[in-house]
């Protein structure tokens, strides 16, 4: 799943984000989530996060 819809994502759920610095070359980092900081429902970037260490990004794929 991608994380464009916030309903996807809960607290504890382990996600692929791309951080602010790492746009341009799409690196990932994975992590578990902590905070979800976008309110609205959707977002076409992905939804942003904020991991269980502090980094925060947006949302690109969801871990099953």
């Amino acid at each position: 799943m991608d994380g464009k819809n916030r309903n996807d994502i809960k607290a504890g759920q382990t996600v692929d984000i791309v951080l602010k610095n790492d746009q341009h070359s799409g690196k990932l980092t994975r992590g578990i989530v902590k905070d979800i900081l976008t309110n609205s429902r959707t977002h076409p970037h992905g939804i942003k996060v904020r991991l269980k260490d502090g980094q925060v990004g947006r949302v690109k794929q969801i871990i099953q």
